[in-house]
């Protein structure tokens, strides 16, 4: 079985759809941000995200959005060790339950390519589906810190991929960036649909546009939906 998860030049987003396959996303829990498939369809809740312009990126820095990998579920392990079990497989645990010493990520969803995580030496990053910088300059500048944290650690918006294509895409929108292996752009565009609805980040003009270009091509696509509720605990608010 394909393991789905969700989540190239601006030049690249001219030819995309055309290597759009539909997608059915992941079980809860186990296979990327998709724990639910219960918002419908992906195309048609594009239309309910506001457009504006980009706002300045003036003011954003990543402890914004709270301490890198904060435990906001509660379960004792830091959002990046839930994200790594959660995408890898034959993962091993350096404390027995909870820190990921290994495991492969196989395949890559940005790639289709396996690659393997070693703790200290990794090929594997967790991305923001949604890109901090980018929704600071959506509207996440103007929320309150435990939003912010929210967002940053909320499993809809974080997935394992090869460290270097996260790299590559940076801040980039749907308009900016797409991941090369064009059978997993539904799903990746679909994940940011669902994500900036979920929070009230809106879209640019270019973005909305692209991502109705990418979904066009997978109508059938559904909105990926659950994750974390939209605001920290209360230990996690001041700052």
């Amino acid at each position: 079985m394909v393991r789905l998860r969700g989540g190239v030049a601006a030049a690249a987003v001219l030819f995309a759809v055309s290597g759009c396959v539909e997608q059915t996303p992941g079980s809860v829990g186990q296979e990327g941000p998709q724990q639910t498939a219960a918002g419908g369809a992906a195309l048609a809740a594009v239309d309910s995200l506001t457009v504006k312009g980009r706002a300045p990126k003036t003011g954003f820095e990543r402890d914004r959005f709270g301490t890198a990998w904060a435990d906001t579920d509660s379960n004792r392990c830091d959002t990046r060790d839930d994200i790594l079990k959660r995408d890898l497989e034959s993962v091993k645990f350096s404390d027995g339950k909870c820190k990921v010493s290994s495991g492969t990520l196989d395949p890559d969803p940005y790639t289709g390519k396996e690659v393997t995580f070693a703790r200290g030496r990794s090929q594997v990053d967790i991305d923001h589906l949604v890109a901090l910088s980018d929704a600071w300059q959506k509207g996440a500048q103007k929320w309150d810190a435990s939003k912010r944290i929210a967002l940053a650690n909320d499993p809809l918006n974080l997935l394992a991929v090869d460290a270097g294509r996260n790299r590559s895409k940076g801040d980039g929108d749907t308009a900016t960036w797409l991941p090369p292996n064009k059978g997993y752009r539904c799903t990746y565009v679909a994940a940011q649909v669902a994500v900036k609805k979920k929070y009230g980040l809106w879209v640019t003009g270019a973005e909305k546009d692209a991502m109705k270009r990418v979904l066009t091509g997978c109508p059938g696509q559904k909105l990926p939906s659950g994750g974390n509720p939209t605001r920290a605990p209360e230990r996690f608010h001041a700052g």
